[in-house]
């Protein structure tokens, strides 16, 4: 992987080389290779457009007002930036929407910036706008699917379905939302894998922050122990399992026999936590119940298989 990638670096570099020697050629042939047929073919074809020396001084004042024209809007944005998202920083949804704002503000200075430095160079602006309208109205008929996932990504904010750092589920896929853009939603699951989702085709989605979730151990006891005992020993250590596990937030509760295995009484017990929690508590909580029940001398039973043989010795 880092050879393919060091092999990629090397022909960018071998590419970009030789677009600056092209450029070098172009500009500085009549001074490098002065008086020369070289020089003249050079000066008369690519040099028209590599005479950078020449463009500056003719046009330093444009160019000098077209970079004052983008120093301010990339101060003017910045300054915007940081004030929105001093304003929505409450709290998560806050946090949403003020990414939203601030990718809506971008969009609009890197326009208003190219507005302006045209006109700097004295192209009529009323023309220009004129052009953008018509051409915004192309792309508008054009870019529907753009359009939808915008207003989509603005409901999903604003009717408050979910926000960044809930936890969802989708399809077969559940993970917590890391950004909600003006196009695309990402959620990101337990193993590092990130699914990305238009806002648009998001019809169905489960939000498991709304409420707390539910973290269930199921322990299996072996048929011959006396089950009351049981779960009096299991509901007496309920309360010192949750001093044990302070990502409880409510509970844990004995919720009785669950199944009647095929070696064993499986029961089940239920632990109200936040769901990014909901693994860690599940796995304490298995392990807190082996502890209690290794003290008290109760058995979990491993599957067993039992095997009748015939006899088919014939006298």
């Amino acid at each position: 992987m880092n050879e393919k990638k060091s092999r990629l670096d090397l022909h960018k570099w071998i590419v970009l080389g030789i677009i600056l020697i092209f450029i070098l050629v172009g500009s500085l042939a009549g001074v490098l290779f002065p008086g020369t047929a070289f020089a003249i073919v050079i000066d008369s074809s690519i040099g028209k457009f590599f005479d950078i020396v020449s463009i500056v001084k003719n046009n330093y004042i444009n160019i000098l007002e077209s970079f004052a024209i983008i120093l301010f809007i990339a101060i003017l944005f910045y300054v915007i930036s940081v004030i929105i998202r001093l304003f929505t920083r409450k709290n998560t949804r806050g946090d949403t929407i003020g990414v939203l704002i601030v990718s809506i503000v971008k969009f609009g200075s890197i326009v208003i910036a190219l507005i302006l430095v045209l006109s700097a160079w004295n192209v009529p602006t009323p023309t220009l706008l004129a052009g953008a309208g018509i051409v915004g109205l192309a792309i508008s008929f054009g870019a529907q699917g753009l359009l939808e996932d915008v207003f989509a990504g603005l409901s999903i904010i604003f009717e408050k379905q979910f926000v960044v750092g809930d936890f969802v589920e989708v399809d077969d896929f559940r993970g917590e939302v890391i950004e909600i853009g003006p196009r695309n939603t990402r959620i990101k699951n337990i193993y590092g894998n990130i699914l990305i989702l238009a806002n648009s085709d998001i019809r169905e989605i489960i939000n498991l922050s709304e409420d707390l979730s539910f973290a269930i151990s199921e322990v299996s006891i072996e048929y011959s122990a006396d089950l009351d005992k049981v779960e009096k020993i299991i509901k007496t250590n309920l309360p010192s399992i949750k001093e044990k596990i302070p990502e409880i937030c409510e509970g844990p509760v004995y919720d009785g026999v669950d199944q009647l295995g095929d070696s064993a009484v499986i029961v089940r017990i239920i632990a109200h936590c936040e769901e990014k929690d909901r693994i860690s508590v599940r796995r304490a909580l298995n392990k807190e119940l082996k502890s209690i029940l290794d003290k008290n001398g109760i058995n979990i039973p491993f599957p067993q298989l039992v095997i009748h043989q015939v006899n088919q010795n014939k006298e």
